[in-house]
């Protein structure tokens, strides 16, 4: 018996990256994505303004418009494949920014949602992250914020800080990250018409958004709900991805 596009839709997740300096993809989900794939049907496309989407954002300005902009990339990139409904997955400020986005603007394409430490819903950084000192140093310490014990994972990020560094030198990589940090007066997506299931990872040692952020956001959303990963930093699915992977695989076989 042939899979209808239901089957198909439901095994398939996005796959949305963070929003630090450099990233891309691949790099970004390279610790889940292996076991990931043997459930799901996974996409993980360089969101607009990182990897390879750096050219054509010249008028994107402020968090809002372009959480709004990726949101319609993953449109498009599910008209491409055919593809009615999926889930999502999105890491902070970037991919869960879009998702949310996403959530808001066509709820009929989404089934449910998983979103991490804090999706931008928390205040802008007083400060735009390794663009006024950008070295290797400065990048290693950026990536290291992100963890909950830099010891356990130098050799990864010693890998990770190469890797990035190249990447946000790219021509046109500085004013897209900086211009994803500016004001604007679109006005916030408002969480309570959010229909779809969508869970909230946090990890309880993130040192760059509170837990509180993302209990905020479980709060406000109808159909929200919070989960803390004791131990993990910013990035839960590199801290701990075991656990990480079997949350997002129950909350979206559910």
């Amino acid at each position: 018996m042939s899979a209808t596009s239901d089957d198909v839709a439901q095994s398939t997740v996005v796959l949305l990256h963070g929003g630090g300096p450099g990233v891309d993809a691949a790099s970004n989900w390279a610790s889940v994505r292996p076991r990931l794939s043997a459930t799901f049907t996974c996409l993980a496309p360089d969101l607009l303004g990182f990897g390879t989407r750096i050219a054509g954002t010249d008028g994107l300005t402020g968090p809002r418009a372009w959480a709004l902009a990726r949101a319609r990339q993953v449109l498009d990139l599910l008209d491409r494949h055919d593809l009615e409904r999926v889930h999502l997955v999105g890491n902070s400020a970037a991919g869960g920014a879009a998702a949310l986005a996403l959530l808001s603007v066509a709820p009929d394409r989404v089934d449910r949602a998983v979103v991490m430490g804090g999706a931008g819903t928390g205040p802008l950084p007083p400060a735009v992250p390794f663009y006024d000192d950008p070295t290797d140093q400065s990048m290693r310490a950026t990536l290291g914020r992100l963890v909950g014990d830099e010891d356990v994972h130098g050799e990864l990020l010693d890998e990770l800080a190469g890797v990035r560094l190249r990447q946000a030198q790219r021509p046109g990589a500085e004013r897209a990250f900086r211009s994803m940090f500016a004001a604007d007066d679109i006005p916030p997506v408002d969480l309570t018409t959010i229909v779809n299931p969508v869970l909230a990872l946090h990890g309880e040692c993130d040192r760059v958004s509170p837990v509180a952020v993302s209990q905020r956001l479980a709060d406000a959303l109808p159909h929200g709900r919070l989960a803390v990963v004791a131990g993990a930093g910013h990035w839960i699915h590199v801290d701990r991805s075991e656990q990480f992977c079997s949350l997002v695989e129950e909350f979206l076989n559910a």
